[in-house]
């Protein structure tokens, strides 16, 4: 094996010499490679093989030499002051080593030092590093007390002011950097015990003594625990010599790609397919504000899953790379570990970096090649360039970038950016997206806080719906605790006198007789092969066109179960898990921003595929379309199991037939109500609102409906391909045929409002159940598609007028008397004439 430091060995006389052991050092050079960076004070780099930064590395390995690390320094401490003992990491290269020096010692807070300042949090302390190219860290935790050793009774009010701090860097050199720290706090938060981490310990024999005087003079015990031991020599001149060497490889300008590195991606590639990690609500991304052994507890049994859903998304790569980013290295690098125990494919983790360094194509060189890409996150010292190494040239058919969510930007995306770069370098590129953690308890004096809240995560069943908690995501609130329900005149009268929105109130969630539930269920056995068969044509169209892993958002709640059985169908059939999320949307006030801000922060926009159940008249088409104008990327176009109505080009079927989950409320909708929006429940930082009808468990037949529907996937498959193949190539535009036949009709019967008027057989069975019915119009020789409408329509007393020439099946008026007001355009109600 060529050492990968004898390049810069041979042309500078730079050696390593190990610590005086017989294998001293061959261990150093298999910790250890050399390279050259453009630097006035230091022109060689010590490149570690085990800390995950330049050199791809198995997760494993990285992990368990800083977890390792800690088991020692817990041995070091003994039992009692590891549990009170602090861990400090050092950005941006150490800040995933530190937190698995954290892990090692098992009970220990975690706080790095960070170079992105975050708004309205004080700092606690600072200082320069000498020799870098970028110096300054920050010092940010949540909790100030953390640095002063707040870890138990001890000394005044209770803070234990000499608890342990255990400072964590990948290399020992000099030593300055971290004396800097160590006199720096010292004067703030003075304690009798420092411990210092590194990988390897390079200090020259004169540094040795330097640490002991440091001791001495501080009055504190300070010691160093090291995976190795070495020094590097130095020749005369060497700053000098590497500099011109620098310059003879590196003549193009800042900013230039460089050795087997990229240029913008292709016009139309697309660069990445984004992964819903399902990150863990209240777990910081990192230790920028500090990480807690209780985030610890959290995030551990949450890994797998994270594992699986990335690895659901490789599909059949067999060599993987994990790209953290700058600072964020330990929520990738447990990924990386968690992704190796679930995959048999070769997986290998680094991060991208701000350092730049001469990339050398040659066996005896550390950096072979690097990747040159404009800075993402919006840095406090302006735009610049980052760099990934190793990873151009080095056979990874799939790159898993794990970025956080300020880091998520147009930069990212860019042709030139980092996406772009990656996607020229392997056929799958997967982003998972951790959101950037905002601590909820700033300093007192620190200044408000700019920058927008952190929304919650998505709820999921079974604590909220019935449904699996990979079957979908609400961006809802739960409001089940709170009253909102009225019977239905009463609500809508009220609604009519005080100008009431719709959406304020719910209706009392109808509860179907024995006869009703035995006519769900008969229609269920005739319609189910017909809307699976819907089911495969919608999924598949969107697949051809939004693919490969588009994310689905269904539109709560009669779009729900569709999204649902379309999630289904794509596992089923591809054997893929396609994100799905469910929204509120609402007549006259648009689609829940707060909502759209989620999406936009965990996928690309532009793979959002919006689901509902049918279009009647295609009224929340147009609000979608409307409500859409001020986001950036979203496709308005709704996808449809049914579309009668001809409003939308994707869709199962425009036939009007009966989909079983019309003929319910919650009990086929995962127990989940109508969506509510009234200012006094739903903030300005809040979602929608919902409620969950828990006491109706056992009433739900949504699972049944889903798996009922999918029993019927193999049987249709063929239908489907010729039906899609057929489709894709067709006219689909819409032809709003159904918004003319609703004008018609309210002008025939005299209503002259189009929002009393609702088409087709959902619409209909909405106004039974929902609504006050004025009479239904039912297409002459309708046949089983009607048989719950007419039920419904003999239980409220309603007339049921058979017509010709209906484009429907059937349609149901509301009555104008109650509710003309109540559905008017702006969904407000106005005084009755």
């Amino acid at each position: 094996m060529v050492w990968s430091g004898s390049w810069v060995a041979e042309r500078l006389g730079v050696e390593l010499v190990g610590d005086g052991r017989p294998d001293g050092d061959g261990e150093l050079k298999d910790l250890l490679g050399l390279a050259l960076r453009r630097n006035p004070k230091r022109a060689h780099l010590l490149v570690s093989n085990v800390l995950g930064k330049h050199v791809p590395q198995k997760p494993s390995v990285v992990y368990g030499t800083g977890f390792e690390l800690g088991r020692r320094v817990r041995e070091l401490l003994g039992d009692a002051e590891a549990r009170r003992a602090v861990v400090l990491g050092y950005a941006e290269t150490a800040t995933g080593l530190g937190h698995a020096v954290a892990d090692g010692l098992g009970v220990a807070p975690y706080l790095h030092s960070t170079r992105r300042p975050v708004e309205g949090v004080a700092r606690a302390g600072g200082f320069e590093e000498s020799h870098s190219h970028a110096t300054s860290h920050l010092l940010l935790p949540e909790d100030p007390s953390l640095l002063a050793g707040d870890r138990g009774p001890g000394g005044p009010d209770g803070v234990d002011t000499d608890a342990p701090l255990v400072l964590v860097d990948d290399e020992f050199s000099t030593g300055n950097t971290v004396l800097n720290t160590i006199r720096a706090l010292h004067e703030r938060y003075p304690r009798s015990r420092y411990v210092i981490v590194a990988l390897v310990d390079m200090r020259s024999p004169a540094d040795r003594g330097r640490l002991a005087g440091f001791a001495a003079e501080i009055g504190a015990r300070v010691d160093l625990v090291a995976r190795g031991a070495g020094t590097v020599t130095l020749p005369e001149g060497v700053l000098a010599k590497g500099q011109a060497l620098v310059a003879a490889h590196e003549p193009e300008p800042a900013g230039a790609t460089a050795h087997g590195a990229a240029g913008p991606a292709a016009p139309g590639l697309r660069p990445c397919t984004r992964v819903d990690l399902r990150w863990p609500a209240g777990v910081p991304d990192g230790g920028r504000h500090g990480f807690t052994p209780a985030h610890r507890a959290v995030l551990e049994p949450a890994l797998p899953a994270m594992a699986a859903r990335i690895a659901g998304a490789l599909g059949d790569a067999r060599r993987v790379l994990v790209l953290g980013f700058e600072e964020l290295m330990y929520a990738p690098l447990r990924l990386g570990t968690a992704l190796e125990d679930h995959t048999d494919a070769e997986v290998r983790y680094s991060t991208t970096t701000r350092s730049p360094v001469l990339a050398v194509d040659d066996p005896g060189y550390a950096i072979r090649t690097r990747l040159v890409f404009p800075a993402h996150d919006n840095p406090a010292d302006g735009p610049g360039d980052r760099y990934a190494y190793n990873v151009a040239g080095a056979g990874f058919d799939a790159v898993v970038l794990a970025v956080d969510s300020a880091a998520d930007t147009p930069e990212l995306h860019a042709p030139d950016g980092l996406l772009a770069q990656l996607a020229a370098h392997t056929d799958h590129v997967l982003l998972a997206v951790v959101p950037s953690y905002v601590p909820s308890r700033p300093h007192p004096h620190a200044p408000e806080r700019q920058e927008p809240p952190v929304l919650p995560e998505p709820l999921r069943g079974p604590a909220f719906s019935s449904y699996a908690p990979d079957e979908v995501g609400w961006l809802l609130q739960d409001l089940s605790d709170t009253e909102l329900e009225a019977p239905t005149e009463e609500r809508e009268e009220a609604i009519q006198s005080g100008g009431a929105h719709y959406a304020e109130s719910l209706p009392v969630e109808y509860q179907p007789s024995a006869a009703y539930q035995e006519l769900f269920k008969a229609a269920l056995e005739l319609s189910a092969a017909r809307v699976a068969r819907a089911v495969g044509t919608v999924t598949e169209t969107v697949l051809a066109e939004r693919g490969p892993r588009p994310v689905l958002v269904s539109l709560a709640r009669a779009g729900t179960p569709v999204g649902v059985l379309m999630r289904r169908w794509a596992r089923h059939r591809h054997g893929i898990d396609l994100p799905h999320y469910a929204v509120s949307i609402v007549r006259g006030r648009g689609i829940d921003a707060n909502a759209l801000r989620w999406l936009a922060a965990h996928h690309d926009p532009a793979d959002v595929v919006f689901v509902d159940g049918w279009t009647g008249k295609g009224a929340i088409t147009r609000e979608l379309s409307a409500a859409l104008d001020g986001f950036d990327g979203f496709d308005p176009e709704i996808a449809v199991l049914a579309d009668p109505g001809g409003c939308v080009r994707t869709y199962g079927t425009r036939e009007d037939f009966l989909i079983p989950s019309a003929c319910l409320n919650s009990t086929v909708s995962g127990l989940i109500s109508r969506t509510v929006l009234r200012a006094d429940l739903v903030g300005p930082e809040d979602f929608h609102g919902a409620k969950f009808y828990r006491e109706l468990a056992d009433t739900d037949v949504s699972g049944h409906f889903l798996d009922t529907v999918a029993a019927h996937f193999d049987e249709v498959v063929d239908t489907v391909d010729a039906e899609v193949k057929e489709l894709l190539a067709a006219d689909r535009a819409p032809t709003w045929e159904g918004w003319a036949a609703v004008e018609r009709i309210s002008e025939e019967y005299g209503i002259h409002d189009v929002n009393l008027v609702k088409p087709g057989v959902g619409e209909t069975t909405r106004v039974l159940l929902r609504r006050v019915p004025w009479k239904i119009l039912a297409g002459r020789g309708a046949g089983a598609d009607l048989d719950h409408i007419r039920l419904l329509a003999e239980q409220r007393g309603v007339q049921v007028e058979e017509v010709d020439g209906l484009p429907y099946s059937c349609v149901g008026l509301i009555h104008p008397k109650y509710t003309r007001g109540a559905t008017g355009a702006d969904g407000k109600a106005v005084e009755s004439k």
